[in-house]
């Protein structure tokens, strides 16, 4: 069974990622929120984002999260394990927490400086579509990967919940990012629950203390939770200007820029309300 997951692991999620993007994509394209710049540019870079940050975890850390939950259950390893909690509980305890835990991380990447230093290059794209939640730094995708690892070791967490919540996390990502404009109605009872296109529109605002709202990617219970909610009215949306305050020329479309972009001397901007200086 752990070898066939092992397997099987990349090709579910390749599958479930084109999947999403595609109906993403096409959704974006009949039901937009606004009208975008030409997109090739922008693509490129983010897609090459993502597949340079997928070849690092491949190469650095080939077991990564699936691995290390299997090692961890055949080894009786992690809170989960040792105490034997029923897997219907731990599956909902994993999800939840690790949720939980994306978000605090997210927090972190805004609030302290040398993390928000890679966190911006997600934060620079000028235009908000589906590929935006496929731009991160491959060293952001790296220290996320780690954490979840810790996470896992820690816990327990049952092979299953790791395999699915990646796959649920990298799928709404995809849907909250999205330039899709979803009806009033739909989005005032899918955000009681979930973090949609609207609300993560809101965090992806030039303005920096918006930038500090709306840190969810999945539930949105923990920015209601933790006082970092905040839902604008549809005109007020549609007037957000996305990406970095300084940056509205072409250089966060190309990949190399946005490659060294964290190790470039020149602040982009102010550092959002609370950010620490590294």
């Amino acid at each position: 069974m752990s070898a066939a997951l092992i397997w099987a692991e990349p090709w579910i999620r390749l599958g479930t990622f084109a999947l999403v993007f595609t109906l993403m994509a096409l959704s974006e394209h009949f039901r937009p929120v606004c009208r975008l710049p030409p997109r090739l540019a922008r693509w490129r870079t983010n897609l090459g984002l993502t597949v340079a940050a997928t070849l690092l975890l491949r190469v650095a850390l080939p077991v990564a999260a699936v691995g290390t939950a299997i090692w961890a259950q055949d080894s009786g390893v992690g809170l989960f394990n040792y105490y034997s909690v029923p897997l219907w509980l731990s599956l909902l305890l994993s999800l939840a927490g690790l949720d939980l835990l994306i978000y605090g991380q997210h927090v972190a990447f805004h609030r302290i400086g040398l993390f928000w230093r890679l966190h911006k290059v997600h934060h620079a794209d000028p235009a908000l579509d589906v590929t935006t939640a496929l731009r991160f730094h491959p060293l952001e995708i790296f220290i996320s990967m780690i954490v979840k690892i810790a996470a896992v070791v820690a816990f327990g967490i049952p092979p299953v919940a790791v395999l699915g919540f990646e796959i649920l996390l990298n799928a709404s990502a995809m849907f909250n990012h999205a330039n899709l404009q979803l009806g009033a109605t739909v989005n005032r009872l899918l955000v009681r629950f979930i973090v949609t296109p609207d609300m993560h529109r809101v965090h992806h605002s030039v303005e920096p203390d918006a930038q500090n709202r709306n840190f969810g990617f999945n539930l949105s219970l923990w920015d209601r939770l933790f006082g970092t909610f905040r839902q604008l009215d549809r005109p007020a949306l549609a007037s957000i200007r996305i990406g970095l305050g300084g940056h509205d020329d072409v250089k966060p479309t190309r990949f190399i820029w946005s490659l060294i972009l964290p190790f470039l001397k020149t602040s982009l901007r102010p550092e959002p309300s609370g950010v620490s200086k590294p």
